[in-house]
């Protein structure tokens, strides 16, 4: 069993930084995709980034340029940068990795608020 837990959310001036943190405990295999999901009120979940084997990662437009992910082992960090208002939500780590059924594990989520 795969616990993720998340840390580093909080209140933000509009341009500002934070940095999210996902510690996974259990078995995390090397080709795992571990990632950052985010959902705003009312609107669906959607992928913000992502980074698989080999350090190869993928953004959502929305962050690209201002947004970076690395892993560390079993760790996910999520730096953020120049942050807008439309950032805010609450942000979810993912973890997923083939299989029958396909293996994916979420963490409880972390509020993220870009306000004056």
């Amino acid at each position: 069993q795969v616990q993720l837990v998340e840390s580093g959310g909080g209140l933000v001036q509009p341009g500002g930084s934070l940095r999210l943190s996902c510690a996974a405990s259990g078995t995390i295999p090397s080709f795992a995709v571990m990632g950052w999901y985010r959902q705003a009120p009312e609107k669906q979940r959607e992928l913000v980034a992502r980074i698989v084997a080999g350090g190869i990662t993928d953004y959502a437009d929305s962050a690209k340029g201002r947004f970076n992910i690395s892993r560390d082992k079993n760790m996910v960090t999520l730096t953020m940068n120049s942050l807008k208002p439309e950032d805010t939500a609450v942000y979810y780590c993912n973890v997923r990795w083939a299989g029958r059924p396909p293996i994916e594990y979420w963490g409880q989520g972390t509020q993220v608020t870009v306000s004056p």
